[in-house]
């Protein structure tokens, strides 16, 4: 397996977090100048959470650097290794599309059972992921 495939996930996953800070800050100054909130009053973290009630996409901004921090990881160690293959290159792209799912629902309909599910589902892709690279290290 040519070892670039594996980041492919990876860029995905950046994809991803750029579309959701732009949808952050649309949603954000949308909500601003609306309410003609001028920016120095939403200044510090407790401001923002006081003053800016649409906070789905700036949740799931933060969201988007927790668990998939160790994805990148994983491909990394993946490529570094030698261990990257399709089983590694399947989980990491389930994960993928699980927290595109995951986003989606976030910063649309926002629905927390939803959400849940197709976070853990997510969760286990990860935690997966990372049981086989842990496996292969061992074997190594």
């Amino acid at each position: 397996m040519d070892p670039k495939q594996l980041f492919l996930p990876a860029a995905a996953m950046a994809v991803l977090t750029c579309l959701v800070w732009i949808r952050l800050y649309v949603v954000r100054i949308g909500q601003m100048r609306r309410e003609r909130i001028h920016p120095q009053a939403v200044a510090t973290s407790a401001q923002a959470s006081a003053r800016l009630t649409q906070s789905a996409a700036a949740d799931n901004f933060r969201n988007l650097f927790e668990l998939p921090v160790l994805l990148y990881l994983a491909l990394t160690v993946a490529a570094m290794t030698s261990l990257g293959d399709r089983v590694v290159l399947s989980l990491a792209w389930s994960f993928v599309a699980l927290r595109v799912a995951h986003s989606a629902i976030h910063c649309g309909y926002n629905r927390v059972m939803h959400r849940f599910a197709v976070y853990v589902a997510g969760a286990v892709a990860l935690w997966s992921l990372w049981a086989y690279l842990a496996w292969g290290l061992l074997r190594a």
